[in-house]
């Protein structure tokens, strides 16, 4: 249904498909931070006294642990994700705040491609 889904680094097959079945269809989600509130990578402030900062919404699809897996291999072996990471711990970030910045990413450019490719399959219904 998507093929450009597995052209992505960190996807494979399994994670293509887990993707493909919480989206669901074009136009389910009105929005990209819609997507990613079901993926769990929508961010909530949880500033407490002068520390500011957010965490991931715990909410969501729980099988989507796709964004996750992504994340984590695009850490490992995808030389722009190794840049950042390494450019946010030099400004003094946590691997847990990269993580989360990293899986709002992976979730907009993820939601982005899907909506692109639905509408672009000569296949799709409509």
């Amino acid at each position: 249904m998507a093929p450009a889904l597995l052209a992505q680094p960190g996807i494979g097959p399994i994670n293509a498909a887990q993707l493909l079945i919480s989206w669901s269809h074009p136009g389910r989600f009105r929005s990209e931070a819609a997507f990613a509130m079901l993926a769990g990578a929508a961010p909530v402030q949880a500033s407490s006294g002068q520390v500011v900062r957010h965490r991931l919404n715990r909410g969501g699809d729980r099988q989507l642990r796709a964004l996750h897996t992504i994340v984590m291999l695009r850490q490992v072996h995808h030389g722009p994700t190794r840049a950042y990471t390494s450019r946010r711990i030099a400004q003094g970030k946590s691997q847990r705040e990269i993580r989360r910045c990293l899986k709002r990413t992976v979730a907009r450019q993820l939601y982005r491609l899907l909506e692109r490719s639905a509408t672009t399959d000569p296949w799709a219904s409509g």
